[in-house]
């Protein structure tokens, strides 16, 4: 049986030019073509397909819809495969698709499509449960990985991250104290602790902060909200 797909991507030229490439491909059938979210997710309502090939970005907001799309449809439809293609390779994008699972997901970049067969294979791929993730994509997740892990942040505990998330906001010590729950002195000695971790033992005082905040806004970080409790909480 023939693989049903449901195209999604606002510009016309990008999604005639996927069609004419799937309709020259044996087994697969494209059942739409749409230009938004609301088009494409009432065509999955309707045509019940069994995958969806979908541009990141579309109408309404231009920002997300098909990384939207795809986390809704692992609700609504959890056998339904999907590939965003995307000329975007950005690590939050591949992250966001697969955050409730790698099943059925495939993430390529939109040069990908020129080659006919890895696009073909990639449908296969989430129709059969499978997941593919462009080479490319994952050549930068493991260079943000090695960077992060080189990194000296990397040895702070997750309170002196949300210590140094609240310095780089240029709080003062009492300040910190009373948004995070702790005594004065559990920030002194989480700032210490910073401070040497950190190689700034021996800078002066307002060195210490200002280089400290400059090495937290310089690298891409989770946002230090909702601390955690403990470590001489009030």
């Amino acid at each position: 049986m023939s693989i049903r797909v449901v195209l999604a991507d606002d510009s016309l030229i990008v999604r005639e030019g996927i069609h004419q490439l799937l309709e020259h491909e044996d087994g697969t059938e494209v059942v739409a073509s749409c230009g938004d979210l609301d088009e494409v997710s009432d065509a999955v309502r309707t045509l019940r397909p069994d995958v969806v090939v979908t541009d990141i970005r579309m109408p309404p907001s231009h920002t997300n819809e098909g990384i939207r799309l795809a986390e809704t449809l692992r609700g609504s439809e959890p056998t339904l495969g999907v590939v965003v293609l995307s000329q975007y390779s950005e690590p939050e994008y591949v992250l966001a698709l697969l955050e409730s699972g790698s099943d059925r997901r495939a993430y390529l970049l939109k040069e990908r499509v020129r080659a006919r067969a890895e696009l073909r294979s990639a449908i296969e791929v989430v129709a059969e449960g499978g997941s593919v993730i462009d080479p490319k994509i994952v050549e930068v997740l493991v260079s943000a990985k090695a960077r992060a892990e080189a990194s000296p942040l990397a040895q702070l505990t997750p309170r002196e991250r949300q210590v140094l998330a609240e310095i780089a906001q240029g709080k003062s010590n009492t300040a910190i104290a009373e948004y995070l729950v702790l005594t004065k002195r559990a920030v002194e000695k989480h700032i210490n602790s910073i401070f040497l971790k950190l190689g700034l033992a021996g800078a002066e005082d307002v060195s210490k902060r200002v280089t400290a905040a400059l090495l937290f806004l310089a690298e891409p970080h989770e946002s230090a909200s909702s601390p955690p409790a403990g470590d001489g909480a009030r």
